[in-house]
Protein backbone atom coordinates (compact mmCIF):
# COMPACT_ATOMS: atom_id res chain seq x y z
CA UNK A 1 0.00 0.00 0.00
CA UNK A 2 1.26 3.93 -0.77
CA UNK A 3 0.36 6.39 1.27
CA UNK A 4 0.14 8.99 -1.28
CA UNK A 5 -1.62 12.26 -1.56
CA UNK A 6 -4.84 9.83 -3.25
CA UNK A 7 -5.09 8.30 0.22
CA UNK A 8 -4.33 11.84 2.14
CA UNK A 9 -7.13 13.59 0.13
CA UNK A 10 -9.81 11.05 0.80
CA UNK A 11 -9.39 10.27 4.75
CA UNK A 12 -9.10 13.97 4.85
CA UNK A 13 -12.54 14.28 3.33
CA UNK A 14 -14.03 11.96 5.18
CA UNK A 15 -12.62 13.91 8.59
CA UNK A 16 -14.31 16.95 7.32
CA UNK A 17 -18.03 15.21 6.51
CA UNK A 18 -17.14 13.78 9.98
CA UNK A 19 -18.84 15.24 12.78
CA UNK A 20 -15.89 14.39 14.93
CA UNK A 21 -13.98 16.12 12.12
CA UNK A 22 -11.26 12.79 12.04
CA UNK A 23 -10.86 9.95 10.68
CA UNK A 24 -8.38 7.37 11.34
CA UNK A 25 -6.77 4.72 9.10
CA UNK A 26 -5.63 1.50 9.97
CA UNK A 27 -2.56 0.35 8.69
CA UNK A 28 -2.24 -2.57 10.86
CA UNK A 29 -2.07 -6.23 9.24
CA UNK A 30 -4.69 -7.37 11.15
CA UNK A 31 -6.83 -6.87 14.48
CA UNK A 32 -4.55 -9.49 16.03
CA UNK A 33 -1.63 -7.05 15.10
CA UNK A 34 0.65 -6.04 18.33
CA UNK A 35 0.86 -2.35 17.80
CA UNK A 36 -0.65 0.50 16.54
CA UNK A 37 -0.26 2.36 13.59
CA UNK A 38 -2.81 4.73 11.84
CA UNK A 39 -3.13 7.72 9.77
CA UNK A 40 -5.19 10.28 11.74
CA UNK A 41 -6.89 13.15 9.71
CA UNK A 42 -7.86 16.07 11.72
CA UNK A 43 -9.56 18.64 11.04
CA UNK A 44 -9.52 22.45 12.65
CA UNK A 45 -12.13 22.10 15.63
CA UNK A 46 -12.18 18.52 16.41
CA UNK A 47 -12.13 17.51 19.86
CA UNK A 48 -9.68 15.63 21.70
CA UNK A 49 -9.63 15.45 24.92
CA UNK A 50 -6.24 15.50 27.23
CA UNK A 51 -5.01 11.86 27.75
CA UNK A 52 -2.03 9.64 28.35
CA UNK A 53 -1.34 6.46 27.80
CA UNK A 54 -0.04 4.75 30.60
CA UNK A 55 1.97 1.66 29.03
CA UNK A 56 3.26 3.00 25.48
CA UNK A 57 5.11 6.16 24.09
CA UNK A 58 3.12 7.68 21.19
CA UNK A 59 5.21 8.49 18.19
CA UNK A 60 3.59 11.41 15.63
CA UNK A 61 4.77 12.82 12.57
CA UNK A 62 2.96 15.23 10.13
CA UNK A 63 2.46 14.05 6.95
CA UNK A 64 0.15 17.48 5.90
CA UNK A 65 -0.76 20.13 7.17
CA UNK A 66 0.28 21.96 10.81
CA UNK A 67 -0.86 20.94 14.49
CA UNK A 68 1.04 21.54 17.99
CA UNK A 69 0.66 18.88 20.37
CA UNK A 70 0.26 20.81 24.12
CA UNK A 71 1.49 19.67 26.79
CA UNK A 72 -0.09 19.02 30.86
CA UNK A 73 0.71 17.93 34.35
CA UNK A 74 -1.73 15.76 35.93
CA UNK A 75 -3.91 18.81 37.48
CA UNK A 76 -4.44 20.06 34.10
CA UNK A 77 -1.87 22.40 33.54
CA UNK A 78 -0.48 23.07 30.50
CA UNK A 79 3.40 22.81 30.99
CA UNK A 80 4.39 23.11 27.06
CA UNK A 81 2.99 22.96 23.49
CA UNK A 82 5.04 21.38 20.59
CA UNK A 83 3.93 23.10 17.31
CA UNK A 84 4.74 20.40 14.07
CA UNK A 85 4.71 21.24 10.80
CA UNK A 86 4.68 18.89 7.81
CA UNK A 87 8.26 19.87 5.92
CA UNK A 88 9.16 22.15 9.12
CA UNK A 89 12.22 21.85 11.21
CA UNK A 90 10.28 20.04 13.58
CA UNK A 91 7.83 17.86 11.43
CA UNK A 92 7.20 15.34 14.75
CA UNK A 93 7.81 14.14 17.99
CA UNK A 94 7.53 11.79 20.75
CA UNK A 95 5.01 11.97 23.37
CA UNK A 96 6.48 9.70 26.51
CA UNK A 97 4.43 6.96 28.37
CA UNK A 98 2.32 8.86 31.56
CA UNK A 99 2.23 12.21 30.10
CA UNK A 100 -0.78 14.03 29.47
CA UNK A 101 -1.38 15.74 25.98
CA UNK A 102 -3.72 16.67 23.74
CA UNK A 103 -3.41 17.50 19.72
CA UNK A 104 -4.91 20.21 18.12
CA UNK A 105 -4.82 20.53 14.17
CA UNK A 106 -3.86 24.16 13.05
CA UNK A 107 -4.80 23.59 9.26
CA UNK A 108 -6.91 21.90 7.24
CA UNK A 109 -6.17 19.00 5.76
CA UNK A 110 -3.89 17.96 8.54
CA UNK A 111 -2.95 13.97 8.76
CA UNK A 112 -0.51 12.69 11.24
CA UNK A 113 1.26 9.15 11.20
CA UNK A 114 0.63 7.37 14.75
CA UNK A 115 2.55 5.00 16.05
CA UNK A 116 2.22 3.37 19.66
CA UNK A 117 3.19 -0.55 21.21
CA UNK A 118 0.37 -2.87 22.07
CA UNK A 119 -2.88 -3.70 21.03
CA UNK A 120 -5.73 -0.55 20.76
CA UNK A 121 -7.23 -0.57 23.90
CA UNK A 122 -10.15 2.22 24.72
CA UNK A 123 -8.62 4.87 27.06
CA UNK A 124 -9.82 4.29 30.40
CA UNK A 125 -11.56 6.97 32.43
CA UNK A 126 -8.78 7.52 34.59
CA UNK A 127 -6.43 8.30 32.19
CA UNK A 128 -8.70 11.12 30.59
CA UNK A 129 -8.58 14.82 32.19
CA UNK A 130 -12.20 16.50 32.68
CA UNK A 131 -10.91 20.07 32.98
Amino acid sequence: MQIDKNLLDRISEEARQSPRLRKSFDLRNSAEDSSQRMLNALEPGTEIPIHRHTTTTEAIAVLRGRCVQYLFDGDGRRTGAVFMAAGSDCPGMVVEAGQWHRLESLEPGTVILECKDGKYEPLSEKDVLHC
